[in-house]
């Protein structure tokens, strides 16, 4: 039979097969509830929903989503079974846009960026005065890694049983950081009041205290402590970041303890829009301006500035000879 000759009548129909057309119209899901990301754990996502500490949710995420990166802090809107329940699983739907990022790179060679945490308020540097002893170049890596996220520091000194915090604070004093001190036998009055009503991360080394202090501000935390091993590295104690709740005023995030920060994916523009003082002044630096005057950068407009405004210029320097490096 010629192709001339078939007809309609000569069409065969699959039986069972739908002929309803596929679309790419996604639902809007309307009806998706709000909520806050506060663990991650293989391909699951535990969700509080509406902020609410009590009523929290395990979600996957919809397909729609593709591979969308999905990480503690992060805002977004679920639908399905959002009793809680156990053994039920809700779908995130939609990611909200991100505030804040804390974000690093596995060394300073590394080009891809991996985001910490998102939407936070403060970076929490904990940081112990001995055993094992204070690294600058750690705080001033988180320093960096905070004012390019829009985050906004506080250094905290653990373990001033063995050491006094003065020498090692004075370090910083220019960069117009609030400091406190949190050893194991000090009060928490310095230090719970700046995390009322905040999202606060949490950052330090293993062995540094971080996740003592986090069980002494949320004692329900029951995070995992460790002794520091003898060769003055700590022992990693927490292997997820978490979200927890603070009395219901404020969430307290809780890192893992890092061993390398990598700043690959940040420039020195990220860092100076952080100083209010000198983010007008960088406007009328020439293009491709490095910030870090003569030699290198002869017409560097921080170099117009004096006095105090000065001395922060130095401190950003500082911070920027350390980005350089990396």
């Amino acid at each position: 039979m010629g192709a001339r000759h078939y007809d309609e009548s000569d069409v065969r129909i699959r039986p069972g097969r739908g002929t309803r057309p596929r679309t790419k119209t996604r639902p809007d899901h309307a009806d998706a509830q709000s909520a806050m990301v506060v663990t991650v754990d293989r391909g699951r996502w535990g969700c509080a929903l509406d902020r609410d500490p009590h009523h929290r949710v395990v979600a996957m995420r919809a397909r729609e989503l593709g591979r969308t990166p999905i990480v503690v802090g992060d805002d977004v809107d679920i639908v399905g079974d959002l009793s809680g329940r156990p053994d039920t699983l809700a779908r995130i739907v939609r990611r909200g846009e991100r505030r804040t990022v804390l974000r690093r790179t596995a060394d300073d060679t590394d080009p891809t960026e991996r985001v910490v945490v998102a939407n936070a308020d403060q970076l929490l540097i904990v940081v112990a005065l001995a055993d094992p002893p204070p690294r600058t170049g750690f705080v001033e890596r988180a320093l960096i890694a905070a004012y390019a996220g829009g985050l906004k520091p506080i250094l905290c000194l653990t373990k001033s049983d063995l050491a006094a915090p003065d020498a090692f604070a004075a370090q910083f004093a220019d960069l117009d950081l609030t400091i406190v001190t949190a050893g194991r036998d000090d009060p928490l009055d310095a230090v719970a009041p700046l995390l009322t009503d905040q999202v606060t991360v949490f950052l330090g080394h293993s062995g540094v205290g971080k996740s003592t202090l986090v069980n002494r501000l949320v004692p329900e935390a029951d995070r995992a402590t460790g002794e520091v091993s003898g060769v003055g590295k700590g022992k990693h104690t927490s292997t997820q970041s978490v979200a927890l709740p603070l009395d219901g005023q404020g969430w307290v995030i809780d890192t893992p303890g890092v061993r390398s920060f990598g700043l690959a994916h940040i420039e020195p523009n990220d860092v100076l829009l952080a100083f209010s003082d000198l983010a007008d002044t960088i406007a009328d630096c020439p293009r491709g301006c490095g910030h870090m005057g003569p030699p290198a950068d002869p017409e560097c407009a921080l170099d117009t500035l004096s006095g105090p405004a000065a001395d922060r210029v130095a401190a950003a320097r500082r911070l920027l000879a350390i980005l350089k490096e990396s």
